[in-house]
């Protein structure tokens, strides 16, 4: 039984890193031919439309009849929160390539635990500040070709960073929003609301005439960005079901690795060169990859891995 579990829970994980590795480059190639914005409600349209189907076949909305007037205004502000980080990460993708903008994200872990540090009164422990360090190092590595901010290349890099930050800001907020309702909504009822609250707080910024020249091929694209982070999610709430928190954490650090692939590929097959283009990476760049994923996955992994070793050395 507890094989049969480890390996569900590596299924799920996995799927849900490939769809976050290849939504970033599906994202860029949308951009092409629809404005962020309307892309963006249609996402959370079709999410929406899924989410409330499912929701009522299995009889769970009536979880939402005990809400306080507080918790629907948290909720609120969780979807307002959830736009900003939607369509930031959408325009950063007009400097970053898709692995760049994984690889910025990577910042998200850290701000999401000084969080629970402010207001869950959660403790972080000296590894966990020594990887921020770490981190910090990494960053500088992999960007240090575009540190020159007197040439255009770093300085449209810089900009790309600066909107993929704010994604990161917003994404920190909903998520911690999120933490602080759970006890009186489900995480599926929760998506629910916020995908609803969006699509028709977005409505009136839609440009559909936008969808009337697509061809089918951008439709695919389009249905793929929107179903795809459903499956990324969902599958990254399973996977929390079969394996503890400090087993998926480490996981979710391979997502910007995912990118780099998926973008390399994507590259050597000849697809869309217009618009993916893979990263020229040097030898610094590469070991600053190498820090930032293992600067993550440190600083959820490693005071669980102390913590059990400091118990076995008392105990022994």
């Amino acid at each position: 039984m507890a094989n049969n579990a480890a390996r569900a829970g590596l299924f799920f994980i996995t799927t849900a890193i490939i769809f976050w590795g290849m939504l970033p480059i599906i994202l860029k190639l949308c951009a092409v031919f629809i404005d962020p914005v309307t892309l963006t409600w249609f996402r959370y349209a079709v999410a929406f439309l899924i989410s409330l189907l499912l929701q009522s076949l299995a009889g769970k909305l009536a979880e939402f009849k005990p809400l306080t007037k507080r918790d629907w205004i948290r909720l609120s502000f969780a979807a307002i929160f959830s736009i900003g980080n939607y369509l930031s990460f959408m325009y950063c993708l007009k400097y970053l390539s898709p692995g760049q903008a994984q690889l910025n994200f990577q910042t998200a872990p850290f701000l999401l635990a000084f969080g629970g540090v402010l207001f869950f009164k959660e403790k972080l422990k000296p590894i966990q500040m020594a990887c921020f360090a770490t981190l910090a190092l990494g960053m500088l590595l992999f960007f240090h070709p575009y540190l020159d901010f007197s040439q255009q290349q770093g300085a449209d890099m810089w900009w790309g960073i600066l909107i993929v930050q704010f994604s990161v800001i917003s994404w920190t907020c909903y998520s911690l929003i999120q933490k602080s309702v759970m006890t009186q909504l489900s995480a599926p009822n929760f998506l629910l609301f916020v995908y609803g609250f969006a699509a028709l707080a977005m409505l009136p910024f839609s440009q559909f005439g936008q969808f009337e020249p697509m061809n089918t091929e951008q439709w695919l694209m389009a249905l793929f960005s929107a179903i795809g982070t459903l499956i990324a999610f969902g599958c990254f709430a399973q996977s929390m079901k079969y394996w503890p928190a400090s087993q998926v954490g480490p996981m979710i650090a391979l997502t910007p690795v995912c990118s780099f692939g998926f973008t390399y590929l994507v590259s050597e097959m000849g697809w869309w060169t217009d618009v993916i283009k893979s990263d020229q990476l040097d030898l610094q760049g590469i070991t600053g990859i190498v820090i930032v994923v293992l600067s993550v996955g440190g600083v959820q992994l490693l005071p669980g891995w102390m913590a059990k070793r400091a118990k076995k050395q008392s105990t022994g």
